[in-house]
């Protein structure tokens, strides 16, 4: 059954997946969720804390694209340099991604950057969508992935804990760790007591920090 479309509490658009009954973000904001879990927390806080170029980024979970797009205005706007790979092993039908809303609600003055584009262009080839942005979708799951180079920032999206157990194991936390730089980070919305815990025992630095709205918590883990 497709994924239908829903309104969140700032008019920006998710998808609501009856298989696993659950919204691919907060149904208090999509747009307010993913700017401040994996943009504000996540890329921005590796920017202020690393001179570095490029920053690689490691997405779990395409889905909508929101993400990416909110990652492709971040990098034109303050002109850094992003290299953007995203795995997503289910991604979504055409006909379904024509029906968000983000490119009439985010808006970058004199840059013809299209949404549409994240999802136009070939999956398992780089491709330069600006000056400061290049993105390579990956058809695969995290357990599956083969890289040889490493990540600054990891955006873990992954549908919840209870939803998809499978993704937020210790086995694959130590995968993701493999591919990380000294200094990165890895950020989330989740906040469940043994998902910190198993990143505690892998040696990441585990802070719990304020949730976007309608949410107490959220984790970002730097890897030391």
């Amino acid at each position: 059954m497709d994924p239908q479309i829903r309104i969140t509490g700032d008019g920006s658009t998710t998808l609501y997946a009856p298989d696993l009954d659950e919204t691919y973000h907060s149904m208090n904001g999509a747009i307010k969720e993913s700017q401040h879990v994996f943009m504000e927390q996540g890329l921005e806080y590796y920017v202020g804390q690393a001179s570095k170029s490029p920053v690689t980024i490691l997405e779990i979970g395409l889905g909508t694209g929101l993400n990416a797009w909110l990652s492709w205005h971040f990098a034109d706007n303050r002109q850094v340099t992003l290299q953007y790979t995203s795995l997503d092993p289910f991604p979504l039908e055409p006909h379904i991604l024509k029906e968000l809303n983000y490119s009439s609600i985010i808006s970058l003055p004199g840059q013809p950057v299209s949404f549409d584009r994240i999802h136009e262009i070939a999956w398992e080839q780089a491709q330069p969508l600006s000056d400061y942005f290049t993105l390579y979708k990956v058809p695969q799951r995290i357990q599956d992935f083969q890289e040889t180079g490493t990540f600054d920032v990891v955006y873990f999206d992954a549908f919840a804990p209870n939803k998809q157990p499978e993704i937020w194991e210790k086995e694959v936390l130590e995968k993701v760790k493999s591919l990380m730089e000294p200094g990165s980070c890895l950020v989330t919305y989740c906040a469940q007591g043994q998902f910190k815990r198993n990143l505690q025992s892998l040696g990441f630095e585990v802070s719990t920090l304020p949730g976007p709205p309608g949410k107490k918590e959220m984790t970002r883990a730097v890897l030391p």
